[in-house]
């Protein structure tokens, strides 16, 4: 992810906006970004921050939707207006997918209009497939229609070099691979997303990928990777809020 922080020679504030992103301190680095109000990109890139915060943690939403609204008021193209609504199509989808209100229409909506903004060359049709994809597997139940959905957001991440998407691509279609039993693709697309993220030091993602990937495993590797996961979870204070179900321990026998 050339010029986001994650790699060498990379702008001194995406440098450290990703180091503050990257271990869940949201709200700090969309302040870094505060003052840049007049840049389509930089007013995007907070909104993109703290539409993350709730996905994440399942607060902030007014703060994003304040957000969002200055990154719309500022786009000034079409792939800068398609990327703001696919930014909102995503905090519609945390919404709906945590429960907090249902806006499976508004994240439909938000994401048909992307698609007719964004050219299909532009840099942000990879992540706006991805999410297509995920409201296909998690909203609309249709495994099918998610794995090509991230099919395409996969090729396009590699198209475009964006590492950290690669490393969601990679997550999702070894979930829907999982649940079809094919246990080695699983565990070959889990390996490779965990490996991206320790690469970049997205530790807010680490844990998710290391859980993910004890699915695939046995005992007694299973059991290690949980726990470094649930360590990892305690570091950065439960976040994400919806892996502390996954990394519970089961419950003991009647």
């Amino acid at each position: 992810m050339s010029g986001t922080g994650t790699t060498a020679g990379d702008d001194p504030l995406q440098t450290a906006v990703w180091r503050l992103r990257s271990r869940g301190c949201w709200t700090d680095a969309a302040a870094l970004l505060a003052p840049h109000s007049t840049s389509p990109a930089l007013t995007l890139q907070r909104a993109t921050l703290l539409v993350e915060r709730c996905l994440f943690t399942g607060k902030g939403w007014a703060d994003a939707e304040d957000a969002l609204r200055a990154a719309e008021a500022v786009a000034g193209d079409d792939d800068e207006r398609g990327a703001a609504a696919c930014e909102r199509g995503q905090l519609a989808y945390a919404s709906t997918v945590l429960s907090v209100r249902d806006r499976a229409d508004e994240a439909r909506a938000a994401l048909g209009r992307a698609a007719a903004l964004l050219a299909p060359a532009a840099p942000g049709r990879p992540l706006l497939d991805f999410r297509r994809g995920l409201i296909a597997e998690h909203l609309a139940d249709s495994p099918q229609a998610a794995r090509a959905a991230y099919r395409r957001a996969h090729a396009g991440a590699i198209a475009h070099g964006d590492t950290l998407l690669l490393s969601f691509t990679w997550r999702h279609l070894a979930a829907l691979a999982l649940r079809d039993g094919e246990l080695a693709e699983a565990r070959h697309g889990f390996t490779e997303s965990l490996r991206i993220r320790e690469d970049l030091g997205y530790l807010i993602g680490t844990a998710p990928a290391l859980a993910a990937l004890a699915d695939t495993e046995p005992e007694p590797e299973a059991g290690r990777l949980r726990a470094e996961a649930t360590r990892l979870f305690r570091l950065l204070g439960g976040v994400p809020t919806w892996l502390a179900e996954q990394l519970a321990p089961p419950a003991p026998a009647a």
